[in-house]
């Protein structure tokens, strides 16, 4: 139990959510997905920064790696489901204190969690993250309602098409293994659990909420990105709780995790105080 939430027993959120755990180092890094991935989404940055830390990666449960019986809409109808979850991983693994990275949607997922429970928390690492999605009075997110309107639509009439046409709108850079797992990773999600999970992300907002994280932030952007425009960043920095700084990565697109995880790694490399090691770009 935490906060009054049932994480049920034993060992089941574990199992259930894939939860694995690479490394020995003293101090928990948790790294994690966002929507229309799985943890896989990591495998070029675990091997370096398990050299530093316990690391922990696990599956959202939407993902297709997870019972589909275990995704409930109405608990996932917005973060907290989300965040409870994420507690509940730490709290079987007897996490005290833990780095979090969560990429896109569980940017936020991270930082509902360390409203509910600061001192778990010792820094937190918001990768492409957005608190609103929609554009509205003097905040610019990137999205007019008509086209997210029109994006839900394209989802539930064909969702197949629409995973083919989103992949290379969100990675935008031209590399073709990244498309192909960023194509593969959508498609084999459940269509009607996509677009319920998308109209949760898409239709969202947090911005009331980033006064009230009081954790040291680094945000972290590339130069330009389909989903969230580079002012978020910067509206994230300007409205959180705790001590932030902002990093702009020089490349582009949604999924820096595959397509710029050189420049990634050498950010975290700074913002988590690292010693150095040499990356190689490949």
């Amino acid at each position: 139990m935490y906060n009054g939430f049932n994480c049920g027993g034993g060992s089941a959120i574990a199992e259930a959510l894939n939860v694995n755990v690479y490394g020995n180092g003293s101090e928990t890094l948790v790294l994690a997905h966002g929507f229309g991935l799985d943890q896989n989404v990591w495998h070029y940055m675990v091997p370096y920064l398990a050299c530093f830390f316990k690391v922990v990666v696990f599956d959202l449960v939407f993902s297709p790696n997870v019972k589909l019986e275990l995704y409930d809409e109405r608990k996932y109808s917005s973060f907290d489901g989300y965040a409870k979850d994420l507690l509940c991983v730490l709290d079987h693994l007897h996490v005290k204190r833990t780095i979090y990275v969560g990429h896109s949607m569980s940017a936020m997922v991270g930082c509902v969690a360390a409203t509910y429970r600061p001192q778990l928390f010792h820094h937190l690492v918001l990768l492409n993250a957005s608190p609103r999605y929609l554009n509205g009075e003097g905040y610019i997110g990137g999205f007019e309602k008509p086209q997210v309107d029109e994006l839900l639509k394209e989802m539930d009439k064909n969702f197949t098409k629409w995973a083919k046409q989103f992949a290379p709108f969100a990675v935008m850079v031209n590399n073709s293994k990244a498309m192909t797992e960023v194509e593969h990773s959508l498609g084999r999600m459940n269509p009607k659990i996509a677009l319920t999970v998308a109209k949760m992300v898409f239709l969202s907002d947090l911005t009331k909420l980033l006064p009230k994280v009081k954790t040291s932030t680094s945000i972290i952007l590339t130069k330009k990105d389909n989903i969230v425009p580079k002012s978020v960043a910067f509206f994230i920095k300007s409205n959180i709780g705790g001590n932030s700084n902002v990093n702009i990565l020089k490349s582009q697109g949604h999924f820096p995790q595959l397509t710029a995880f050189p420049q990634l790694l050498k950010v975290l490399t700074k913002v988590l105080q690292l010693k150095q090691y040499k990356i190689i770009n490949n």
